[in-house]
């Protein structure tokens, strides 16, 4: 199986009144990119904490599609709510992974940028179609409308920014989609071609998402927490009550301390190495920091008595042993103050099946073994291209510590 950011998403119905799904112009990614492209990875650095906007601001707006729905108002009392950055959880998402833009994508390669900028103003009436990030995001939005019945006055939100090479003349499209499927998308970084990595760092962004790996590389090597997502042959239904995450453990919460042992030396020797040092914390990995907003979130529903119904769950999936490795994972989230709401130690056992029952709205991993193996079985699995596990790749025929 191979998946790529501009494959169509078999099993899921094109919108009624749409072309085929576009894109924005990110550069083409693809499993061999994200297998081929990892020579070194450099220490991560923990991201900032973030900003989010946030305009409540009763609107009136109508779609401007001949079909679509009319995109609900946002009231709240007071007008126009303006969080503190440092108390906001940023989530910027490339365009090409929240929609599907695989149509445009072909005509910005084969044709040239004027005519891919042309086509997308001729058909900027023309709502693109969900991408793998959709459900997750719908999630977040669902998450902030909890909070905010909760804790009217919070500052404490998520917010999606919407991160496109693209040039502004498709900044209409854009717009357009996001008010026919009711986002509440209000901040946009369209860098027409350039980098976006310098933006992220000022948007003081926790969570990248994008379908360039390279991207995805630099955003990481700047000490923001990223990964790359796929479009898949499928996708299972996902919850619409409650954000459900997911994450492998070494090299994605964790260091890949652990892995470079069990790269080098073995299965044997890792397992001697876990139980010299199960005392010993393990160092942060890259989205150790995203864990840690969303633990920050979940306490705000706790201290509510909402915790059996709490709108936010995560999970750890990992491939470690429980009894041979598992105590020092645990050992080190307890220690950081963290907790994951459920733990899966699968001792080398594939992850797909699991994943698919969790059903989450996305996976983290760092091995496309795994994230390959989720898309299989239709969970929504992405790339976190980061240690060894990139010069050393998965196989199938042997076991693995994470």
């Amino acid at each position: 199986m191979s998946l790529d950011p501009v494959l169509v998403m078999k099993g899921q119905d094109p919108m009624p009144n749409t072309c085929p799904p576009a894109s924005n112009g990110d550069s083409k990614a693809s499993w061999e990119d994200s297998k081929e492209i990892h020579e070194n990875t450099g220490a991560t650095k923990k991201p900032k904490s973030t900003n989010l906007y946030t305009c409540d601001v009763e609107v009136d707006m109508k779609c401007h599609f001949m079909k679509g729905p009319v995109r609900r108002a946002r009231k709240v009392e007071g007008g126009i709510f303006f969080p503190k950055p440092e108390n906001a959880v940023t989530i910027a998402v490339s365009s090409r992974v929240l929609f599907r833009t695989e149509k445009e994508q072909i005509v910005f390669e084969q044709q040239g940028i004027e005519e891919y900028l042309r086509y997308q103003v001729e058909h900027e009436n023309e709502p693109f179609a969900p991408g793998p990030a959709f459900p997750f995001v719908k999630a977040l939005e669902t998450v902030n409308t909890r909070l905010r019945e909760l804790y009217p006055e919070s500052e404490e939100l998520f917010d999606i920014v919407l991160v496109t090479y693209n040039h502004a003349h498709v900044g209409v499209r854009l717009i357009n989609t996001i008010n026919y499927h009711n986002l509440f998308i209000e901040r946009f970084c369209m860098t027409g071609g350039t980098s976006p990595i310098g933006y992220l760092k000022a948007w003081h962004t926790n969570l990248y998402l994008s379908a360039d790996t390279e991207k995805v590389q630099e955003a990481l090597a700047e000490g923001i927490a990223a990964a790359t997502m796929f479009m898949s042959d499928k996708q299972i239904e996902v919850s619409e009550t409650q954000l459900r995450v997911a994450f492998d453990g070494d090299a994605v919460l964790f260091s890949d301390e652990s892995e470079r042992i069990f790269k080098a030396h073995g299965l044997d020797k890792f397992f001697e190495h876990e139980r010299e040092n199960e005392n010993t914390l393990l160092d942060h990995g890259p989205l150790k920091s995203f864990l840690e907003l969303l633990g920050k979130l979940q306490k705000k529903f706790y201290a509510k008595g909402h915790r059996l119904d709490c709108p936010i769950r995560t999970y750890l999936v990992t491939a470690r042993s429980a009894a041979s490795s598992g105590i020092r994972a645990l050992k080190t989230l307890r220690a950081w103050g963290l907790e994951t709401d459920e733990a899966l130690f699968l001792a080398g056992a594939p992850k797909g099946p699991m994943l698919e029952k969790i059903r989450p709205h996305i996976y983290f991993d760092d091995q496309m073994f795994h994230v390959e193996g989720a898309a299989e079985m239709g969970a929504i699995a992405a790339h976190v291209p980061y240690g060894i596990a990139q010069k050393y790749p998965h196989k199938k025929s042997t076991n693995t510590s994470k």
